[in-house]
């Protein structure tokens, strides 16, 4: 499955990705903002996640700059327990530009065809730009901090959940800034 955005292209992962990915995620400050990453995040780390199956109603995403094809990060949607969970990183070269949220909308936009009704997402409270992401796609606080273990810190970290309705009676979502 591919997907638009004005400035991104979301594609499917494929297996000579690995150099890009991991050029793009081995970095201790966007592995630290991840639940399952490890750290240090090595090349086999990256050769591992871009074979992985994916299931067509939990897609996986390459955010790619459509103007020369640039990676960006990687965004998707997976279940949660009874939820399902929208995730992404950006690599750092690529953040404060709006990208997440860019790729984010086109994700919803996805998991709304899909038929998902809501969505969930989290971030580790000392990730608050991750926050303002959320914020700006209309994901709602739930007030719950719960406790997540990052395999990249090594421990758990407490989260901020977030879900959004995307129904149709609730498209705010789909003009957010």
């Amino acid at each position: 499955m591919f997907h638009c955005t004005q400035r991104l292209l979301l594609r499917p992962i494929w297996p000579e990705d690995w150099q890009a990915v991991h050029s793009g995620i081995a970095d201790e400050g966007v592995v630290r903002n991840l639940a399952r990453a490890p750290w240090p995040y090595g090349p086999e780390d990256a050769r591992s996640f871009v074979e992985l199956p994916v299931d067509p109603m939990y897609p996986r995403f390459l955010i790619t700059r459509s103007r020369d094809a640039a990676l960006v990060g990687c965004i998707g949607i997976d279940p949660h327990g009874t939820d399902v969970e929208l995730g992404y990183w950006i690599a750092r070269p690529h953040w404060g530009q709006g990208y997440a949220t860019e790729a984010a909308r086109g994700v919803l936009e996805i998991a709304a065809t899909l038929g998902y009704k809501s969505l969930f997402a989290s971030h580790f409270l000392d990730n608050p730009a991750s926050g303002k992401v959320l914020t700006k796609l209309g994901f709602v606080p739930t007030g719950r901090i719960v406790n997540r273990h990052s395999c990249g810190r090594g421990e758990e970290a407490p989260t901020a959940e977030y879900s959004l309705d995307l129904t149709a009676e609730a498209a705010d979502w789909r003009s957010a800034a």
